[in-house]
């Protein structure tokens, strides 16, 4: 059942899994690939900043447009097209002939990264309950985990980069297919959101769902939360080497232990989903990522940061796929397919401004300033996410 009391298709719950793995897919190829793609297009590899902005441009573009035109492409149509978009881009990689080409692809894998996010998010708030949104957002993670293995595998017994993106390519064509096959099974939105709908006086404007604090709120509150986990997991392998002695090796296992974390988190997070509230869980998650903070911050072993990093991504888990499934509440349904599409844009400006804000807080005042740096954006966080709940949007009555 979904959170409405509306009957779950199968079909439609199984192609979301499917589609949170292919949305973290591409996510996991850059990484490894980018030595051998440097080397192959001539280009140094400093340059693959310049790789991120077109990309990250077109993902903030459609997040935002993505929430504002779901209802009149439909969600099956959105994820159609964008997953299409998707899988043009990626074999444009694939195909490069040259930097600037790649630069190009960079621009539409954005542009469908965005769209997707936005689309999948949005639907999955309105017709899942907690616990497909904490596994969904697993299965994400998964994706992300897939992908360096894919292009790893590609590397090193095809020799390429290559043909990773081709393998990756192929299976976004293949789920665009699938959400063609399946975009009237996606119209079918649940009962609940129709009945908000209709009791509006009229059609809701870009400009009525603008002007609610509520929205602006979350927004905040989902760039900051991004922020704390993004530069977490970027800079805990120089903290615990630089700062707190550990060896590259453990280190590492640190690093990798905190996003596995973020991933148990989630999956356990959803079997327990029905014992808790999800507004409760996410208090509790806002206020063990803040824990996690302070442990990091505190001065002592590498074991304690260590510790406190893996509180941090256990505790975080939730609140992503949990704040977003309470957007409706906090905006009313009405505003929420835009909102949770603002709310993505959101994540990738925090993901972004945040950690490099930091990173030139940490070559000023040394690497153990990252602590201190993370308990402030879990204030931060704590601040927003209170502005957020407290400018709540009263719901609408028919």
């Amino acid at each position: 059942m979904s959170s409405t009391g509306t009957p779950i298709r199968l079909s439609v719950l199984a192609l979301s899994y499917f589609a949170f793995i292919s949305l973290g897919l591409p996510d996991g190829l850059l990484g490894v690939a980018w030595p051998s793609m440097s080397t192959d297009l001539e280009v140094p590899r400093e340059t693959i900043g310049l790789l991120l902005i077109p990309s990250t441009c077109g993902y903030l573009i459609s997040s935002v447009t993505a929430g504002f035109v779901l209802s009149k492409l439909g969600v099956g149509r959105l994820l159609a097209g964008s997953t299409a978009l998707a899988s043009l881009a990626l074999f444009g990689y694939a195909l490069s002939p040259a930097f600037a080409f790649t630069m190009a692809a960079a621009l539409f894998a954005g542009f469908a990264g965005g769209a997707i996010d936005a689309g999948l998010n949005a639907y999955a708030a309105s017709a899942f309950g907690p616990r497909h949104m904490n596994w969904l957002h697993a299965f994400f993670g998964l994706g992300v985990a897939m992908g360096p293995l894919i292009m790893t595998a590609s590397i090193q017994y095809g020799d390429a980069w290559r043909p990773g993106y081709l393998v990756v390519a192929s299976g976004q064509a293949v789920l665009a297919v699938a959400f063609v096959l399946t975009a009237r099974q996606w119209a079918q939105r649940p009962v609940a959101e129709h009945a908000a709908h209709g009791a509006q006086a009229g059609p809701i404007r870009a400009r009525d769902t603008l002007k609610l604090p509520a929205v602006w709120f979350s927004v905040l509150t989902i760039a900051v939360y991004v922020a704390l986990e993004v530069a977490a997991g970027l800079f805990a392998y120089q903290l615990l080497t630089e700062g707190r002695g550990m060896s590259d090796a453990v280190a590492g296992v640190c690093v990798s232990l905190y996003w596995g974390s973020l991933f148990v988190g989630r999956v356990l997070q959803g079997f327990a989903a029905h014992r808790f509230l999800p507004g409760q869980t996410v208090v509790w998650s806002i206020g063990g990522m803040a824990a996690g903070a302070v442990l990091v911050a505190i001065p002592g072993p590498g074991w304690l940061a260590a510790f406190g990093f893996m509180v941090i991504g256990f505790a975080a888990a939730a609140v992503f796929p949990l704040f977003t499934l309470l957007t409706a509440e906090r905006v009313g349904v009405a505003h929420a397919d835009r909102t949770i599409g603002l709310q993505m844009a959101g994540a990738g400006l925090g993901g972004s401004i945040f950690p490099a804000i930091i990173g030139v807080v940490l070559g000023t005042w040394g690497v153990n300033a990252l602590g201190l740096s993370l308990v402030v954006l879990a204030a931060a966080l704590i601040a927003a996410y209170l502005a957020a709940t407290r400018t709540r949007h009263p719901q609408p009555t028919a």
